[in-house]
């Protein structure tokens, strides 16, 4: 049934369908919108993959924040501590 469904004149009917009904203005506009939104495609799915694949341990840098925890705080408070001025009571 569509064993020789895409000939060159095919094409050639279709782009003359396509010119007809956006008009030689209009084309040009629609290939670049076409082209920003491929680009960005491109870039988000890249964008993806890189935050899929697990990075190796010695290289990456973690972006987590260190936990608090009471000796976090209270190292916290004794080094300030040590800096405040003493005052005679």
């Amino acid at each position: 049934m569509l064993r020789n469904g895409l000939e060159p004149w095919h094409i050639l009917v279709v782009l003359a369908v396509v010119v007809l009904l956006f008009g030689s203005k209009k084309l040009p506009e629609m290939a670049r919108g076409l082209g920003k939104s491929m680009r960005i495609l491109k870039a988000e799915t890249k964008a993806m993959r890189e935050d899929d694949t697990p990075a190796d341990a010695g290289t990456a840098q973690s972006t987590e924040r260190p936990a608090v925890t009471p000796t976090n705080v209270t190292k916290a408070t004794d080094a300030t501590d040590t800096k405040r001025p003493e005052t005679a009571a």
